[in-house]
C-alpha cells in the first residue's frame, strides 16, 4: 500500500489512567519520552502491528481520541493538496524530536487525520 497508518496516538484528559487501563488491557510495552517543559510523550509498542503513543489532550477542554498517521512521502506537497481538496489543516507541518514531521487535517467529513513523514535515517 502507498500510503500505509504507521502510528496511532492517544490524546487523553487523563495520561496515568490511560496508561494504567491500555497497560492492563493489552499488555502494551510503554516508554516514556520526555518532550521538554516537563511534558512526555509515551511511546507504546504493541509487537506485530502498528504501533503507537500516548499523550496529555493537546487542546485544552477536546474529549479523549484517538488519532491515526498515515505515511506521505513529501509532508508539505501532501498537507497542501489536502488544503486544495477541501480539508481544513488544524496543524501545520512540523519537527517531531528529529524523528520526522507531522501535519494534523479535517477532511471534508470533519474526520481528523494525521500525516507523517518520516526523518531521514
Amino acid at each position: 500500500m502507498a500510503n500505509p497508518f504507521v502510528h496511532v496516538e492517544l490524546n487523553t484528559t487523563d495520561i496515568a489512567k490511560a496508561k494504567a487501563f491500555y497497560g492492563a488491557l493489552f499488555g502494551w510495552k510503554q516508554k516514556d519520552v520526555p518532550m521538554g517543559g516537563g511534558n512526555s510523550y509515551t511511546m507504546v509498542d504493541v509487537g506485530d502491528g502498528t504501533g503507537g503513543g500516548m499523550q496529555a489532550h493537546p487542546v485544552s477542554g477536546a474529549p479523549s481520541a484517538w488519532l491515526a498517521y498515515v505515511n506521505v512521502d513529501d509532508l508539505k506537497a501532501s498537507t497542501e493538496k489536502a488544503r486544495k481538496l477541501g480539508a481544513t489543516v488544524m496543524r501545520e507541518p512540523m519537527e517531531v524530536m528529529g524523528m520526522g514531521s507531522l501535519s494534523i487535517i479535517v477532511d471534508p467529513t470533519g474526520a481528523v487525520l494525521g500525516l507523517w513523514q518520516e526523518g531521514a535515517k
